[in-house]
């Protein structure tokens, strides 16, 4: 089996080996090689721009979460100033289809213990494909901080901090006086109808 398809590629090789019929194999292979060859450099420029995007995404949202853990005193006092972002290659990013949410966890540490940083945010814009090209404002709805602190006597301990912008911290419940309660004109047919 093997040498009949042997034999049959040797003779189609002689069959193609008029000056005429090599000439144009050549001109298809080199088509072909060209559109394969573009189609390759497309494919790999749109990885690495996706690529680039997603560290351009974690690099705004892990600054913005820095910013705010260095002035929550509980995270200053469990693992101490000054507070480093570890590499992001430990990080872990997840953004939606349209580029509108984000989560992302990464690992921070101290002089005095380490921990891992964990929070969602929302991108404020549009969602066009050239976005990339503009600073992107990111803003941080949840933050929280799980803390490792090492003591001295062998005891360890881990907690959850969870951190809140008082800018976007909800504002209490307060009765609502405005509202003036209506009866609705279905009940008043409804009355109607049944007397």
């Amino acid at each position: 089996m093997v040498g009949r398809r042997v034999l049959s590629l040797l003779r189609t090789r002689a069959a193609a080996s008029t000056p005429a019929a090599a000439a144009d194999e050549v001109r298809t292979m080199s088509f072909g090689r060209k559109i394969m060859s573009g189609a390759l450099i497309c494919l790999t420029g749109g990885v690495a721009l996706s690529a680039i995007d997603d560290l351009l995404i974690y690099h705004r949202c892990s600054s913005k979460a820095m910013e705010r853990a260095v002035n929550d005193k509980r995270i200053i006092e469990a693992i101490g100033e000054p507070i480093v972002k570890g590499p992001w290659y430990s990080a872990a990013l997840a953004v939606t289809h349209k580029h509108q949410s984000a989560s992302c966890s990464f690992p921070v540490s101290g002089p005095r213990g380490s921990g891992m940083f964990r929070l969602k945010a929302v991108h404020n814009g549009d969602g066009s494909w050239l976005s990339f090209l503009r600073p992107m404002d990111w803003e941080i709805l949840i933050l929280d901080a799980l803390v490792h602190v090492p003591e001295n006597d062998k005891k360890q301990q881990t907690f959850r901090i969870s951190v809140a912008d008082n800018a976007t911290a909800p504002l209490a419940c307060q009765a609502c006086t405005r509202c003036e309660t209506q009866q609705s004109p279905s009940v008043g047919k409804n009355q109607l109808q049944t007397s």
